[in-house]
């Protein structure tokens, strides 16, 4: 199997070096081989494993949730289904933060609204009222 430098893994990836190493001190990636020379080595599940994290994080999920993705990816017992349920949560998830961003947006546009007179001292503005009160 190729050897892979911890350089090369993270370029494959997009990410920084500094992030591959936090994957391994928090058991995501596990603690890599290491020459006579002390410099640490990847291989090919490596590259696969880090990759699967990666795109894991833009759709989303958390390392947590990560994490669980992994042990079920790795179980011999996990169905597709039990993936599909992660997703599905994380799909909610998802649709409580439009929610609430929503709501956070329309609270703002009637802010905006309230301050129909841009000359108005700091002390009489409806939205520094707001964020004081």
């Amino acid at each position: 199997m190729k050897s892979i430098t911890v350089g090369v893994l993270a370029k494959e990836t997009g990410i920084n070096v500094e992030t591959v190493r936090y994957y391994e001190n928090i058991r995501l990636l596990p603690k890599p081989k290491r020459k006579e020379s002390r410099y640490r080595i990847y291989d090919e599940n490596d590259l696969a494993r880090l990759r699967f994290i990666v795109r894991a994080k833009e759709l989303g999920f958390t390392l947590r949730e990560i994490r669980e993705l992994l042990s079920l990816k790795i179980d011999s017992e996990s169905k597709c289904g039990d993936i599909k349920k992660l997703a599905q949560d994380k799909i909610n998830d998802i649709e409580s933060k439009i929610k609430d961003l929503k709501n956070i947006r329309k609270h703002l546009e009637k802010l905006i609204t309230q301050c129909a007179h841009e000359e108005l001292s700091l002390d009489d503005c409806p939205i520094v009222k707001t964020l004081t009160t």
